[in-house]
């Protein structure tokens, strides 16, 4: 039954976005893991409607915040407007309080702006004062940005990366599926088309049992040391936190859940690291100096540690 809504999720946003099921498909681990996504690309291939093929394929409210150089905390979370009626403050919820959020372009703005997304992302609340507002299940941020050399971006902050449990590329279609993609949309908008398969519910429930599969001590013994080898490596100045270590485990689970399986093996931890870890950690001056990528150093560490062994399909 589940293998099964997940084909149908996919298939639905497949019909907006041609050609890129596997990206689909992780920025799916990343939701039913219970996690916050950042899409990272240039400008134009598909990013925004991606975001909007997923909202309306689950049924779920969603607003879309564009993220500016003049963009206040208060556009986002909402403020306290005095009513001179009753003489008391009310708080304007903004458009942070829904469903599915869509940070766009979100390196656009200052790093005051982008922190007000830190609580809401990590407690899944707004504090107003002395009131604590929480928000409704599920809520998930996609965030949008544009690769960090483009003029009139700002670097986002450590902290604010990890929140995002995944860091997803979307990538140019190729010539088939670009030509596909000009006949499609040639005479009308497919995002107009299609119809939910889900609900908030399935998703919230579908959440639930991403967390009841099983991970075995190993796993998670492999998970840390991999975790421990990325803050002792000297390519590295900021290595992976506690925060980015069950990041990887969660993304794990939602990865053999999707695949049909109650448990996690090794090959669910090569799969994904990068996905996990590579927004997490920050390159050091040698590693710069001998032109090393992110992605190179973390298969490096992922290399030097040991595998644990497969006894049967338990660990």
């Amino acid at each position: 039954m589940q293998e099964t809504l997940i084909r149908e999720i996919i298939y639905n946003i497949e019909k907006v976005i041609i050609g890129k099921e596997l990206e689909i498909f992780n920025i799916l681990k990343g939701i039913l893991a219970d996690g916050h996504v950042l899409i990272e690309d240039v400008p134009g291939v598909g990013k925004t409607t991606l975001v909007k093929a997923l909202a309306k394929t689950f049924s779920l409210s969603y607003k879309r915040i564009q993220f500016t150089p003049d963009l206040l905390p208060s556009d986002i979370l909402g403020v306290s407007i005095y009513n001179q009626k009753n003489g008391e403050f009310e708080f304007i919820k903004g458009p942070i309080f829904s469903n599915i959020v869509l940070a766009d372009e979100i390196n656009r703005t200052s790093p005051k702006t982008q922190s007000a997304l830190l609580e809401v992302m990590e407690e899944k609340q707004v504090s107003e004062g002395n009131i604590t507002y929480k928000l409704r299940e599920p809520f998930i941020v996609l965030a949008t940005q544009n690769p960090i050399e483009y003029e009139g971006t700002y670097i986002l902050p450590e902290a604010q990366l990890d929140r995002f449990i995944i860091k997803v590329n979307v990538g140019y279609p190729n010539k088939e599926y670009e030509s596909k993609m000009l006949k499609l949309y040639r005479n009308n908008n497919p995002l107009e088309d299609i119809s939910s398969v889900a609900t908030g519910s399935d998703l919230v429930n579908l959440q639930k049992k991403v967390k009841d599969v099983y991970v075995a001590d190993k796993i998670n013994e492999y998970i840390v040391n991999i975790s421990n080898a990325t803050r002792n490596n000297k390519y590295l100045s900021l290595g992976v936190s506690p925060r980015g270590s069950l990041a990887l485990l969660r993304v794990c689970q939602a990865s053999a859940f999707i695949k049909g399986r109650n448990y996690v093996i090794p090959e669910d931890i090569k799969e994904n690291i990068l996905l996990v870890f590579c927004h997490r950690v920050t390159l050091s001056s040698l590693a710069k100096a001998q032109n090393y990528k992110v992605n190179e150093i973390i298969e490096d560490v992922l290399n030097s540690v040991s595998v644990p062994e497969i006894e049967g399909n338990i660990l």
